[in-house]
Order: C-alpha cells, then structure tokens, then sequence
C-alpha cells in the first residue's frame, strides 16, 4: 500500500510539474513584439530591412520560433550576405546583419560580390560606375577572376577596363576607356594581349579617340577599326 501511494504521489507531481512547465512554456512563448536590427550599411537602408522582414516575423512567436529557420528566410533577402538572428528577453528578436559587397554588374540583372557570387539588386538601384561583366551561367567567378587580370594589364596602359564579356562559344571581347572594344577571341590570349600592348605604346595610343575596335583574333597582326572606316594588318583570322 506504502509503494502505491509513493507511485501516486510521484504521478501526482510529474504531472503538477508537467502542467507547471506547459504554463511557464505558454507564459513565455509570447508573440514577438519587437524586432532589433543592427549592423553598418552602405547600400541598404532600415527602412528597406523592416520591410524585407516583416513578413518573416509575422505571428511569430518568441520560443517557438526556428531560429535556423528564420535565418535561411533572411539571407533569401536581396542584398544581404550574411545574418545572425537571436533571442532577447522577454519577447524580442535581434538581427544582425552584413550587406553584401558589390564590385561589378553581371548579366544586366544582377551583381557580384567580391567572391564572384551573383546576387540580385532589385527593389534597390545598383550602383554606379561598377565594371559590366557578363557571360553564361555558372561563369561569374571565372569571368571575375579574370576581368582583376586584365584590370591590371590595362592599367599599365594608361586604360580602364569598363566591360569584359564571355561569349557562350568561349570567346572573349573587352571594352576600354568606356568606347573601344577589343576582340580577344578564345585562345592564345597572353600573345594577344602582348601584341595589343606593343602596338598600343608604339602607335596606337596616339588616336585612342578615333578607334573604334582592335580585333586580336589575327595570327600575326591586329586589325583596327576607325570611325568611318577599317585598316587590317592581316587577313587571316581564327
């Protein structure tokens, strides 16, 4: 008799325990009423964040929340490269947020960061005088790497490198100085880009207004295109 009313009275206050801890859990999974946000931006601004936010929270409630969860629907948010979400007691959320960095236009649509990961811009103006890259999909990084190259290259030529395209077919083509556009082609790139820069410090820089392209693609010379008209060194292309 002694052991069945020791068991009752262990029932007894499991369940007051049990029914304790369901009221504590209610009593504090209360609904979210405030949402913190912090973080140094440049681009995006609060206000574009709470309204980016806002239906991720909504009828959230404080401990039921999935924090993972919740944090996986922010970086869906465009702009954003990374985020930390946490409780605050007693009913608050805090997010912490890193922007993401864009270092050139890809595609028209989108931008890059500095891994080369394409991210859209839209509801938000991409900024201005950032490179224009552009090439198949999955070739961002690629096209990337090699625009910091020639970058460089040209640099030392006293030009600026405004737009580097990767055709689908693999070919590649440049713009410089925001007019002339260079054919580069799909192989031999390192003597290409040798023989444009010989020609461009012996002549070629002197009517750097007046050209309109430099094709590459030639095995032993480079052709140059003149507004209003076209001069060849060689015929013969890939």
């Amino acid at each position: 008799m002694k052991r069945r009313n020791a068991w009752l009275g262990l029932l007894l206050l499991v369940l007051l325990v049990g029914a304790g801890g369901r009221a504590l859990w209610l009593w504090l999974d209360r609904p979210v009423e405030r949402v913190s946000i912090r973080g140094e931006w440049d681009y995006v601004s609060a206000e574009y964040l709470r309204t980016q936010l806002a239906p991720l929270v909504r009828n959230a409630t404080w401990l039921s929340v999935d924090l993972g969860e919740l944090r996986e629907g922010v970086l869906d948010i465009g702009w954003l490269y990374e985020a930390r979400v946490s409780r605050q007691w007693p009913n608050s959320l805090v997010f912490e947020l890193i922007e993401q960095e864009p270092i050139a236009r890809w595609n028209d649509e989108y931008l890059l960061n500095p891994e080369g990961e394409p991210f859209a811009f839209a509801p938000l103006e991409a900024p201005d005088k950032l490179p224009d890259l552009a090439g198949p999909a999955g070739s961002s990084e690629e096209v990337l790497d090699y625009y910091q190259s020639l970058e460089l290259r040209f640099s030392r030529l006293s030009l600026a490198l405004h737009q580097l395209r990767l055709e689908p077919r693999g070919a590649w083509r440049l713009q410089v100085n925001d007019d002339t556009w260079i054919m580069l082609g799909r192989r031999q790139h390192d003597i290409r880009l040798a023989r444009l820069a010989a020609s461009w410090q012996r002549e070629l820089h002197r009517f750097n207004d007046t050209i309109r392209y430099i094709d590459l693609r030639y095995p032993n010379g480079v052709a140059v295109s003149w507004h209003g008209e076209e001069t060849f060194e060689t015929l013969e292309k890939e």
